[in-house]
């Protein structure tokens, strides 16, 4: 069988049980099976296949996913975010358009912490939306930074979809969520000027409101107990991964300890919080380890049958500049983002664009903040990226599904003038992994 006929016959199975309904984890194992059967030599290829992908599970690298997420889960739940986003609030003051600041700014703290851009875009949704309807912001002035700071979640550390990445591709964690410290916080800033730029051209659209003044020594006091504890307990573990006191995993440890730590002296750790941060972490974690099997055995195939080597040599064949060839691999996966949600498409993506992206010579660890981009556009990339459907889902029930549309481009458009400046100045991305 030729190489494209044993790549049309993996992804055309898998895209087919997908549409069927299948899991997106059960589809690719159930086509994993499918293609053993055809190219390893029946059965004892299927349990040899198995066996590899169950290797796969005993990776230490996969250790951050769970405590990441608890981490996130444990703010949530005992209320911390709440309060941060209160005393961000409160320490702004009259500045105009100040909720949708207090979104980003409160929202990049929360990302740090939670590493899921579902559980941002929630939680800000459910905060901030009511709140910013009631003072009379207009819709975009609200939906557009939440959709926006949900998808930081993905490239500031503790990211779990980069430690997720990174073991799928096979590179270093720490490197990958450090190379996403300095371009997050540039990400961050795009946003704050596109709010800016927003309350100027329509001051309308964030009316100025009275609100109780704070005395110097009450801001202090808010900002030193209610902001600080949480966007410190961040930067003390990413600070240790770059000095290489911790590894990711200890790191991850160290953050949920940290957490737990803190709600405990709030006084909001509660035994229902603690069910509801396990069940939730322990759902999102099992998912996770099934799409790590359902790559590895995935990847697999595609070196067994010949698929990989086929279409990296068919694709280097062409006389193409490799930044060209970085912006078709970019452009399919804001594709990919408009019909599928990111797992999937790490799945079918990860195995086939990281050996074409060594052959081409790019740093694995810039190409995989590239690709983390990529998927945090396709987060909110009309009309199906999965943050707009989340929106929708926490909006008022009167928003429509064409504000959301319109309220998230100005910070689409922000995301790609990142993604230029890191292929322009690749060090944006590697100093920091480097100088650690």
């Amino acid at each position: 069988m030729e190489w494209y006929e044993a790549l049309a016959l993996l992804i055309g199975s898998i895209m087919f049980l997908m549409a069927m309904g299948m899991p997106v984890a059960l589809a690719f194992l159930a086509a994993n099976i499918i293609g053993a059967w055809i190219f390893m030599g029946g059965e004892r290829g299927i349990v040899a296949l198995l066996n590899n992908g169950w290797g796969a599970l005993t990776k230490f690298a996969l250790v951050p996913i769970p405590l990441f997420l608890l981490m996130g889960e444990i703010f949530f739940h005992t209320g911390l975010g709440g309060r941060m986003f209160s005393a961000i609030d409160k320490l702004l003051g009259r500045l105009p358009g100040r909720l949708s600041y207090v979104t980003v700014l409160g929202g990049t703290g929360f990302s740090t912490l939670s590493g899921s851009s579902m559980g941002s875009t929630a939680l800000l949704g459910s905060l901030m939306v009511p709140e910013m309807s009631k003072r009379g912001y207009k819709r975009y002035m609200s939906i557009g930074p939440i959709l926006g700071t949900g998808g930081l979640a993905i490239i500031i550390p503790p990211s779990a979809l980069a430690v997720l990445l990174a073991t799928l591709a096979q590179i270093d964690v720490g490197a990958l969520l450090i190379a996403g410290i300095i371009p997050g916080l540039i990400l961050a800033a795009l946003y704050i000027g596109t709010i800016f730029l927003q309350t100027r051209l329509d001051p309308a659209a964030a009316p100025a409101y009275e609100v109780p003044p704070h005395s110097f020594a009450e801001k202090i006091k808010l900002l030193m107990t209610d902001v600080v504890p949480m966007i410190g307990l961040m930067v003390v573990i990413v600070m240790m991964m770059i000095n290489g006191i911790v590894t990711p995993s200890e790191a991850a440890a160290f953050g949920a300890l940290g957490v737990l730590i803190l709600a405990l002296i709030y006084r909001c750790l509660t035994w229902q919080a603690i069910k509801a941060s396990i069940r939730g972490a322990l759902r999102v974690t099992l998912m996770a380890y099934l799409i790590v099997f359902g790559s590895a055995t995935f990847s697999q195939l595609l070196a067994f049958s010949g698929a990989s080597r086929g279409l990296i040599n068919w694709a280097t064949g062409f006389d193409f500049d490799p930044i060209f060839m970085l912006l078709i691999m970019f452009g399919v996966l804001l594709i990919l983002g408009m019909f599928m949600e990111q797992i999937s498409m790490m799945l079918l993506t990860v195995p086939i664009f990281f050996p074409l992206a060594t052959s081409l010579g790019f740093d694995p660890i810039w190409f995989g903040l590239i690709m983390l981009l990529a998927l945090e556009i396709s987060f909110t990339t009309p009309p199906f990226g999965l943050l707009l459907f989340v929106m929708k889902g926490v909006a008022p029930p009167d928003t429509t599904m064409r504000e959301i549309y319109f309220s998230a481009l100005p910070f689409i458009l922000c995301s790609l003038i990142l993604v230029a400046l890191l292929i322009m100045f690749p060090p944006i991305a590697t100093w920091l992994p480097q100088a650690g």
